[in-house]
C-alpha cells in the first residue's frame, strides 16, 4: 500500500521510568508524530483507556514497556485483549530489554502486534508501526 501511518493517531506510552519516556516521546516526535498521553504503568494505563472508552475516544495505538512495577506490559496486553470493546484490537507494541525467545512467545500469544528490544534508535520504532499498520491495512 506504502501510505504513511497517520501523524495524528492518538498514542499511549506507558513506561516506569521517566527517561524512556522522554526517549519515546523524543523518537515519536522526530517521526512527526503529535499526540501523545502517558502511564508511569499499567494500573495508570488501564484507567486512561477505561476513561477514553467512556468518553468515547480510543487510543490507536499503544506503546507499553515489558517490565513495570505492579502491573506489567504483558498484564496490560492481556486485559486489553479481553475487554469487550473496540479497545481490544488496538495496535500494541511492546518495548522491553526481554529477549528471551519464551518471552517472545508469551508476547505474541497474548496479541501483541509488534516487539522491540532496547536499546532501539527512532528509525527501528517507524520500521515498527509502519510494519504494524501495514499488516493491519492489508
Amino acid at each position: 500500500m506504502g501510505d504513511e501511518v497517520r501523524k495524528d493517531l492518538k498514542i499511549l506510552i506507558v513506561d516506569d521510568m521517566v527517561t524512556m519516556r522522554r526517549i519515546l516521546k523524543k523518537h515519536l516526535i522526530s517521526l512527526g508524530f503529535t499526540n501523545f498521553n502517558e502511564a508511569h504503568d499499567g494500573e495508570k494505563a488501564l484507567n486512561l483507556i477505561k476513561t477514553g472508552i467512556e468518553l468515547g475516544v480510543n487510543f490507536d495505538l499503544i506503546i507499553s514497556d515489558w517490565n513495570m512495577p505492579g502491573m506489567t506490559g504483558l498484564d496490560l496486553l492481556r486485559e486489553i485483549r479481553s475487554m469487550e470493546n473496540d479497545i481490544k484490537d488496538v495496535p500494541f507494541l511492546m518495548i522491553t530489554n526481554e529477549t528471551k525467545q519464551g518471552n517472545v512467545v508469551l508476547a505474541v500469544q497474548a496479541g501483541v502486534n509488534g516487539y522491540v528490544v532496547k536499546p532501539f534508535t527512532a528509525i527501528t520504532l517507524k520500521e515498527k508501526i509502519d510494519k504494524i499498520f501495514e499488516r493491519m491495512t492489508g
